[in-house]
């Protein structure tokens, strides 16, 4: 019997048969509903808001890094090593001394391998890598959290809902991560492994597990397994989020087969490379984090640097907004769907250890592990003190807490039933209002933000400086990117200048008070084989100076270049650390080491006035010392088997040990005898 509808000019016709327009003046709400769902219907509008959003968060992103894009001074020590890999003198930053000067492995051979491609100049290519890896970062980070909130299978509240983009806005407005998206530094590379990885989690959690023969595992449990292992080479530091997320991967159902492989994929490299790293740098992790103490404690220090990045974009208000956004939005999840978040399988039978290893594998627990190693990244920052650049060691923390908050839910369409209704009135005005609140935000953050500031750039009283904007005005150039663009910075052309114009071989040493001068400290005798006022032809030339990317990168390679807090200079790693230094800066060999080691004068009348002829004598005796002799033959002694043994022996040994930059108290501290002090020296310190 067909469906009539009676009083109608239709009467006696189906309603199937009748004009639209007369279904919608007897039945507009159906009507209503019935469209809205049309439109809010998942396969369509889902998809194009949560694409969309991702398209436009990588274009701002890459707009606003673009637009305060730089290479730090730091990131020019990187490429002074792939110039070195490039030579063939191997991955060194004065060839003849194996010293591993940058952080990231993994970024120095990324940039090498890349210019080994692409042929182009070693800072664009640092440039565009650093670039591209921080918009994959962003880009994961969203993707994975989309799968995270799609482990239910379902949308909140029993309905479609629409992934808006939150807490990764918070991110790719903040100053500090545009500015670090370049920089000529890892960070781009370190954000990018976090977001791969929580991406492959994620995808982990909700794939049923699968052996093949002999226990292989499915392809992408095994990429998983071997990016975390890469995680130290990334930086040391991620060793700690390495270990969580290996943990996961290791304690979740499986065979021994099965964890035996995910093992050897996890290992072997970082292993491989530990072990050469040892026996050819005689250090168990790169120079810089024996410069640094990495080991060390100033909670202090860390807490003034964690409020440095805090305090000055109110960066407290959007994360408190995303946090209540977040947690309304599981609410929201949890009461519409009552199914275990994950894989979508039921738990295997057995015993309560099987059972909990079943349940390893599912969507909360990666991401509980990812807020643990937030945490645990923060606390490390913390403890260690900070850094003395602008928030940049506190990014990867910061990007690890949005991860679960980086898209969030909106319900749309209809509600289903009384509940459903309930949740909705408290979910959607709460996301819509922190989605306006972050973007208001992220408006009054870059109109008040201006990225080429005329204000001078001091050293704050905590020793954080923002480097961007620090370089840009004290070179001048608005995107210092190139070696050359730092020829503006104090000093450089002089000593540019003083090295090329050089033929005896000398030490150049920055003149105390003065930003255009160089003590240039020649050679005041000929070179072994030469006659007297002959020239050599390959003068030894040694630079000590504080900037040292700007001062190496723009130095040819057969000039040995040092700095005063250890980042390249082995003896000043190796002294202790001063307890009111500056973070990163809290170590100074005095120059006088310098001087002993190349033996540059014999005549002390031709020292500089402001050089303690005693203390470049006492630093001579000092480096007899039996132990210091062993640490230098360690890294500038001929490589051969047996040196690359004791390397691997004596690695710890080297890197806890440590010398008095006190020449005097050096020698007293190896018992041996002081040398007679001169009476005439030039000069007082």
């Amino acid at each position: 019997m067909s469906e009539v509808t009676a009083g109608s000019s239709g009467a006696g016709r189906p309603a199937a048969d009748r004009p639209p327009a007369t279904v919608a003046s007897r039945n507009p709400e159906r009507i209503t509903d019935r469209i809205t769902e049309r439109i809010t219907e998942r396969p369509r509008a889902e998809p194009a808001v949560f694409w969309g959003g991702l398209v436009v968060v990588v274009a701002v992103f890459l707009a606003g890094a673009w637009q305060r894009r730089w290479i730090a001074d730091d990131g020019l020590i990187v490429l002074r090593t792939v110039r070195n890999l490039i030579a063939g003198n191997g991955p060194v930053f004065n060839a003849g001394e194996r010293v591993e000067s940058n952080t990231s492995t993994l970024w120095t051979y990324l940039v090498y391998l890349t210019h080994e491609v692409v042929g182009y100049r070693l800072e664009l290519v640092a440039l565009g890598l650093a670039l591209t890896l921080s918009m994959i970062a962003v880009a994961s980070a969203m993707l994975g959290t989309r799968v995270m909130y799609r482990g239910t299978r379902r949308a909140p509240a029993g309905g479609p809902m629409l992934l808006l983009p939150l807490g990764v806005v918070v991110y790719i407005m903040l100053p500090p991560a545009r500015d670090f998206a370049s920089s000529g530094l890892e960070t781009g590379l370190v954000i990018c492994w976090i977001g791969v990885m929580w991406l492959g989690l994620q995808r982990w959690a909700r794939a049923p597990h699968r052996e093949y023969r002999f226990g292989l595992p499915a392809v992408g449990t095994a990429a998983m397994a071997f990016i975390a292992g890469l995680g130290p080479l990334v930086r040391p530091e991620l060793a700690l989020a390495a270990v969580v997320f290996l943990a996961l991967l290791a304690a979740s159902q499986q065979s021994w087969r099965h964890l035996g492989w995910l093992v050897a994929i996890a290992g072997t490299v970082p292993v491989v490379y530990q072990i050469w790293r040892m026996s050819y740098y005689a250090l168990p992790y790169p120079l810089t984090a024996v410069a640094k103490d990495a080991g060390g404690s100033k909670w202090d220090k860390g807490a003034q640097y964690l409020w440095d990045l805090l305090s000055p974009y109110v960066l407290l208000l959007p994360l408190a907004v995303v946090l209540v956004a977040g947690l309304v939005s599981l609410w929201a999840v949890r009461r519409s769907d009552s199914r275990v978040c994950g894989a979508g399988h039921d738990d295997d039978e057995g015993g309560g250890l099987l059972r909990l290893r079943s349940r390893v594998r599912s969507t909360p627990v990666v991401t509980v592990a990812f807020l643990v190693v937030a945490v645990i990244m923060l606390a490390y920052v913390t403890r260690v003190g900070g850094d003395f650049m602008h928030g940049r060691v506190l990014l990867p923390s910061l990007f690890l807490f949005l991860l679960p908050v980086s898209v969030v839910p909106l319900p749309v369409g209809p509600a289903r039933g009384v509940g459903d209704a309930r949740v909705r009135r408290v979910a959607v005005p709460v996301v819509a209002g922190a989605w306006l609140v972050v973007v208001g935000w992220a408006v009054t953050v870059q109109v008040v933000q201006d990225p080429f500031r005329d204000e001078p750039e001091s050293i704050t009283a905590a020793g954080i400086v923002d480097e961007r904007q620090y370089y840009i005005q004290r070179t001048g150039h608005q995107h210092p990117l190139l070696a050359d663009d730092y020829l503006d910075f104090p000093r450089m052309r002089a000593l540019v200048r003083e090295v090329s114009t050089n033929r005896t071989g000398a030490v150049f040493l920055p003149v105390p008070g003065f930003q255009d001068r160089w003590d240039v400290v020649a050679y005041d005798r000929p070179m072994p084989g030469l006659a007297p006022f002959e020239l050599p032809d390959d003068p030894l030339k040694t630079v000590v100076f504080l900037n040292l990317g700007m001062t190496s990168m723009n130095l040819p390679l057969d000039v040995d270049v040092y700095d005063t807090v250890g980042l390249a200079s082995p003896l000043a790693a190796h002294t202790d650390r001063m307890e009111d230094g500056r973070i990163g800066h809290d170590k100074f060999l005095p120059y006088d080491w310098v001087l002993a080691r190349t033996g540059v004068v014999e005549d002390p009348v031709n020292f500089p006035r402001w050089i303690d002829v005693n203390w470049v004598n006492q630093a001579e005796v000092a480096l007899t010392c039996p132990a210091t002799e062993a640490l230098i033959d360690s890294y500038s002694g001929p490589l051969t088997l047996e040196k690359r043994w004791s390397n691997l022996v004596n690695a710890f040994s080297f890197a806890e040990y440590r010398i008095n930059r006190i020449p005097a108290y050096e020698v007293q501290r190896c018992g041996l005898p002081m040398p007679e002090e001169v009476e005439k020296y030039q000069g007082t310190r």
